[in-house]
């Protein structure tokens, strides 16, 4: 089934910063950062994981800032989660969760931490919030934003339901909280043809990401609308430089996140989520691999699947790189970016989140 792409805007993502984050966990002394003796014997796991990724002469300068973040994460009775997509000093170092966006925020809401660390961009600190409404949710940068989620807003939304009235909406989980609250369900990348089909329906609009879309539309006989938007990072990706890939490299096999376009999925040998193509590579095991995704997910895999050899084309998310292990600590130390949701807004986008959380399989 083809995909019908409706009219775009674009509108800067926002930020809810709360004023009184440090008042309810009182200040803290910030910790001396020094390369003692007792850093590097406490770090000196952590280092075992990523020397392959981490010069050694530049761990005396990570090493004080992950025992730092260790310790105040206890101290605030804190977790630190960490998106697949985080560079190797934070997914290993200070990460106690990891994942994609949906499973971290699920999995955050089960645990009995009264802050939530969102190492990730702000859609996911809003899922997080969302989720865990009792907890605090702090985002190390709140210009941590997402091309994708700032492609479209709730007043877009409701312009959308105007346009085509009774046609269900899906929204894809890398959208503002008050898109999610326009929306009927939400789906992630694993589940969105499910989510899809679920809804029984002969026409169906998916937003806002363009070729998620068009990736689900050749899977089913549902007719999908969807929205001009994209991922800034998958977009870049192109069938031609996958098969110059395979000329020089015949063995290496291909694995392309569903957020690229399907050009580029069709010269993929497996196509899925993070998650997805995490348990492929864990469960395959192949000689020569390469992750057609943000390239920093690589390098996080690389020490749990030994023997894999790893080629990287390398498209870096700038967004996500504005989280550095000194922002989180600074984010511990000074109990900001408070990420907050309008109560009513939530309600609406928690909805749309329970509904695709509730799916039978």
């Amino acid at each position: 089934m083809t995909t019908t792409i409706l009219s775009t805007s674009f509108q800067a993502g926002s930020s809810e910063r709360g004023a009184t984050a440090l008042d309810r966990y009182g200040p803290v002394t910030r910790p001396d950062l020094a390369y003692t003796p007792e850093v590097a014997a406490e770090t000196a796991p952590i280092y075992e994981k990523v020397k392959d990724f981490i010069p050694e002469i530049e761990w005396p300068l990570l090493a004080p800032l992950i025992h730092a973040i260790n310790k105040l994460k206890r101290e605030r009775n804190a977790v630190v989660l960490a998106h697949n997509y985080m560079t190797p000093e934070i997914f290993h170092g200070v990460a106690d969760i990891v994942g994609d966006s949906l499973q971290l925020a699920k999995e955050a809401a089960r645990t009995d931490a009264e802050v939530i660390v969102q190492c990730g961009v702000h859609f996911m600190a809003e899922t997080a919030k969302i989720l865990s409404p009792e907890k605090t949710v702090l985002i190390p940068d709140s210009k941590a934003g997402c091309s994708l989620a700032e492609s479209i807003t709730a007043e877009d939304v409701r312009g959308l339901r105007e346009k085509h009235p009774g046609v269900p909406i899906v929204t894809y989980v890398n959208t503002s909280a008050a898109v999610k609250a326009e929306c009927d369900i939400c789906c992630t990348s694993s589940n969105a043809v499910q989510v899809v089909e679920s809804l029984n329906a002969p026409r169906v609009l998916l937003i806002p990401d363009q070729y998620l879309a068009a990736n689900v539309a050749r899977q089913t006989d549902v007719e999908v609308l969807t929205w001009a938007g994209a991922c800034e990072v998958h977009e870049r990706f192109t069938a031609e430089e996958l098969r110059e890939y395979r000329e020089i490299e015949p063995a290496v096999k291909i694995i392309a996140h569903p957020e690229c376009p399907p050009e580029v999925v069709d010269e993929a040998d497996f196509s899925g989520s993070t998650a997805g193509m995490i348990d492929w590579v864990k469960t395959n095991l192949p000689e020569k691999v390469m992750l057609v995704t943000e390239c920093s997910m690589a390098d996080n895999i690389a020490s749990e699947t030994p023997g894999v050899d790893y080629v990287r084309p390398c498209n870096l998310c700038p967004h996500m790189k504005r989280i550095t292990l000194s922002k989180i600590l600074d984010a511990l130390v000074e109990m900001k970016e408070e990420v907050t949701v309008d109560p009513e807004v939530a309600d609406r986008a928690r909805q749309a989140v329970e509904r695709m959380i509730h799916l039978k399989s």
